[in-house]
């Protein structure tokens, strides 16, 4: 229903009143919600309740540079660490983003995602590995909602991610950071904003 449009983003989402309209009990619903927060999916506000996930422009914007600087450092170990099955499993999934179409944004969302969480597996650090997935999942989750209701022909990026390969391989002169920034930029505009990389630039533009 959320996918569809049924609910939109930042709709409470009632337990009681789902449960009567599927004609459950509240347990079900309950924990059908605690698996759409775990997708990123809904949103549990403390006193208020559940919401489809919501998130305004800047919201999007400040995670993205926080992104930048969290997932280079993930892209850095990642390439220092890297076995060959890690190798063989983030080009095989680079692979099929390159040769897939898929219609659900939600499920190319979930596509795209598994790739970044490859790489924050390969870190090696566990808690980065977390928070990178606390903060982006929400991200991604948003998004596929955006481009469904925007009831637009766009279509979800999938096929930008070979260059940030090329840098976990050691292949490319580019640094994590510069390519994330290049990744980030297929779908945002200017998604350093609030980064420390935004105020080099600035410095060295003065």
């Amino acid at each position: 229903a959320i996918l569809a449009g049924t609910f939109k983003p930042g709709d409470r989402l009632n337990e009681t009143h789902i449960a009567s309209q599927f004609k459950v009990s509240r347990i079900p619903v309950r924990e059908a919600l605690q698996q759409l927060q775990a997708q990123g999916l809904v949103m549990n506000y403390p006193r208020r309740g559940m919401f489809v996930i919501t998130l305004s422009e800047e919201d999007v914007q400040r995670i993205n540079s926080l992104r930048i600087l969290l997932e280079a450092e993930a892209i850095k170990l990642c390439r220092a660490n890297l076995t060959a099955t890690q190798e063989r499993r983030l080009t095989s999934i680079v692979e099929e983003m390159e040769n897939t179409t898929l219609h659900s944004y939600f499920d190319a969302s979930l596509l795209d995602l598994r790739f970044h969480r490859s790489i924050w597996t390969c870190s090696g650090n566990p808690y980065l590995e977390k928070d990178l997935d606390s903060l982006l999942t929400v991200l991604f989750a948003h998004q596929a909602l955006a481009y469904t209701a925007s009831h637009a022909n766009a279509t979800w990026p999938l096929d930008h991610h070979r260059p940030l390969l090329d840098v976990i391989r050691g292949t490319s002169n580019t640094s994590p950071e510069t390519a994330m920034v290049n990744h980030l930029r297929v779908r945002y505009t200017n998604p350093e904003r609030f980064s420390s990389l935004a105020l080099s630039t600035a410095v060295q533009s003065a």
